[in-house]
């Protein structure tokens, strides 16, 4: 059985415990393909260097948050079941998922799978055992649900002026 700690994986048998570095995956998404993802990449790559976490997978999406199937989403859903990586790194969590519903699901099943998961640039870590960290993720999720809904609005006021 492995217990999880803040940068390892520590083994508790009968022989001594073992340490083993988290294997971190990556996801970053941009809405356009005039977008990059060299900002988020970098700095998440960075903070997997700082916390010496090898990174074993990394993931790209290039459409809107929006849409129901991402496929770079859904094959690194489809990894942390398999359990190929222990931790997910996003940039932020409107990178993730922009409907709460959604966003909270694939919370839910990285949690399930024994997955931590970090919005790095926001200070959010599934692993922490404080509350706050929690409560933030689920306020930030509906802040996003409600920004694309007011964009929705926006754009279908818009169509029906034109």
């Amino acid at each position: 059985m492995w217990e999880k700690s803040p940068g390892f994986l520590v083994g508790s048998t009968t022989a001594p415990a073992s340490l083993k570095p988290l294997r971190a995956a990556i996801y970053v998404r941009v809405s356009t393909a005039d977008q990059n993802c060299d900002l988020q990449l970098r700095e998440l790559h960075d903070y997997a260097t700082q916390h010496e976490w090898p990174v074993v997978g990394v993931y790209q999406d290039v459409m809107s948050g929006a849409k129901a199937h991402r496929p770079a989403l859904s094959t690194l859903m489809s990894d942390a079941r398999a359990k190929r990586f222990d931790c997910l790194l996003v940039w932020k969590l409107d990178r993730f998922g922009r409907s709460l519903v959604d966003c909270l699901n694939h919370l839910r099943d990285l949690e399930t799978n024994g997955v931590r998961f970090i919005a790095v640039t926001q200070g959010l870590d599934t692993d922490e055992r404080n509350p706050v960290s929690r409560l933030l993720l689920h306020v930030l999720g509906a802040a996003a649900e409600f920004e694309r809904s007011l964009i929705l609005d926006r754009t279908r006021a818009g169509q029906k002026r034109y």
